[in-house]
């Protein structure tokens, strides 16, 4: 029998072994693909972490992330919600400007320590987290230990998991989302008039919950088509009544208003400060500093009436509960418009990045207009709404409805029982309208 000839490539090696290494080798390279798949959703920090712990010293948030990061004792937490429990692999993206830090990363039931280095941004895989229930969770990033001047810039964390399924977070910064997304959602209670009804004066009585009186919050009690009325928060020794009004020239900055589309102050009361704003639209500006307090209840009056044939008129009032009277915030004539109050509304909005993460609440009760023919109406029905950033749902920490016998908003603080939008809610009527003699008010 003839014996057939042993085929040997030129290396020496059979044939059978060449086939066999060349699949091992095709093995070894489909594994090591599948072990640096890259992860299917990317968190920046930039729109959904804040600064814990030693704020204001050693690092701060930026678009690009954590920068500046020289304080040990500073801690950041990063949100995002969840819409499915499930296993979660996270990488968390960053570089080291100089030297070698070691960083702690905290999440859902542990906490892994990293050996970070090198100054080109890299991926660093911190496990396996399991996150057992829907809604918020975070992860809180800690510095350790650095030989540098500065632990990390950190731009992102990576996932891949069943848990990122409808995922919720602040995705991108289109539109300035990282600003929006970090001042939170606002949400507002639109009050439902009767049709064809004139009305020239707004009622409305506002509590903020004790310890609801967070810094950066605006407490917007009436709201109209052209301007807004409310308290404010606006530090840690300074709360104003604010009352504003836009101009009908659209643009966010004021000195490109034309002369006869800027509005005009006619009258305002002692210690008022008055000007212009800008940056959400442009306009007439005035507030009082007055040190209102958390826990007790403050009425509004706003008067709208047209003046002739292409003005209106808007004047705020304030009732002071310890001069136990009315007085005048300011009165603008707003031109090219003729109208009496439209689109009557409140809105809770936190207006300070930094404070986005802090939970507020505020109650509206008692709300009435009046119309130009002198009748008092109860405005007790409100439509639920609220700002891009819930409609988006980049945040859906928001809520509102009614309690006892007042509206509530609620925001901010990554709580999990959300409101659903485009909701009407209907108070218990008081049957019972302000007793206000219009015609005694301060001019």
């Amino acid at each position: 029998m003839k014996k057939l000839p042993n085929f040997r490539n030129p290396f020496g090696w059979s044939v059978c072994a060449v086939i066999i290494a060349i699949a091992a080798m095709g093995f070894n390279v489909k594994t090591q693909e599948k072990a640096i798949e890259p992860p299917t959703i990317e968190v920046p920090l930039a729109g959904n972490t804040w600064k814990t712990k030693n704020e204001g010293f050693g690092g701060r948030i930026t678009d690009h992330g954590i920068v500046n990061w020289t304080d040990q004792q500073a801690e950041y937490k990063t949100y995002v919600r969840s819409t499915k429990p499930g296993k979660l692999e996270v990488w968390l993206k960053l570089s080291v400007p100089q030297g070698k830090s070691q960083i702690e990363v905290s999440g859902p039931g542990r906490s892994v320590k990293l050996d970070v280095e090198g100054d080109s941004v890299k991926a660093y895989y911190t496990g396996t987290w399991l996150i057992t229930d829907t809604g918020y969770f975070s992860f809180k990033i800690k510095g350790l230990s650095t030989t540098g001047s500065k632990f990390a810039d950190v731009s992102s964390f990576q996932m891949r998991g069943k848990a990122t399924d409808g995922l919720t977070f602040v995705k991108n910064n289109e539109g300035n989302f990282y600003h929006w997304g970090r001042r939170g959602p606002s949400v507002h209670l639109n009050y439902i008039l009767p049709d064809n009804l004139q009305a020239e004066w707004f009622y409305n009585e506002v509590t903020v919950p004790v310890s609801n009186d967070v810094i950066g919050s605006y407490f917007m009690a009436n709201g109209f088509a052209e301007g807004y009325f409310g308290m404010q928060v606006n530090s840690a020794t300074e709360r104003r009544i604010l009352f504003s009004v836009w101009s009908p020239f659209v643009t966010d900055e004021p000195d490109k208003i034309p002369d006869h589309q800027r509005i005009q102050l006619l009258a305002k009361g002692e210690n008022v400060h008055v000007g212009e704003f800008g940056n959400e639209g442009s306009g007439g500006q005035s507030y009082l500093k007055y040190n209102w307090k958390a826990g007790i209840t403050y009425k509004f009056l706003l008067r709208g009436r047209p003046e002739g044939d292409n003005n209106s008129i808007y004047t705020a009032y304030f009732y002071d509960p310890e001069k136990q009277s009315w007085i005048l915030i300011a009165s603008f004539r707003r031109p090219d418009t003729r109208t009496y109050l439209k689109r009557l509304h409140s809105f809770l909005e936190n207006f300070v990045p930094d404070q986005g993460k802090v939970e507020r609440q505020v109650e509206f009760t008692n709300q009435w207009v009046r119309s130009s023919s002198g009748k008092w109406t109860s405005l007790h029905k409100a439509k639920f709404t609220a700002d891009n950033t819930a409609r988006k749902k980049y945040r859906m920490d928001y809520g509102g409805g009614v309690q006892k016998n007042s509206f509530y908003l609620r925001n901010c603080g990554f709580f999990n029982d959300y409101t659903d939008l485009n909701q009407v809610f209907e108070r218990p009527q008081s049957g019972k309208a302000p007793e206000i003699a219009v015609n005694d008010l301060p001019k």
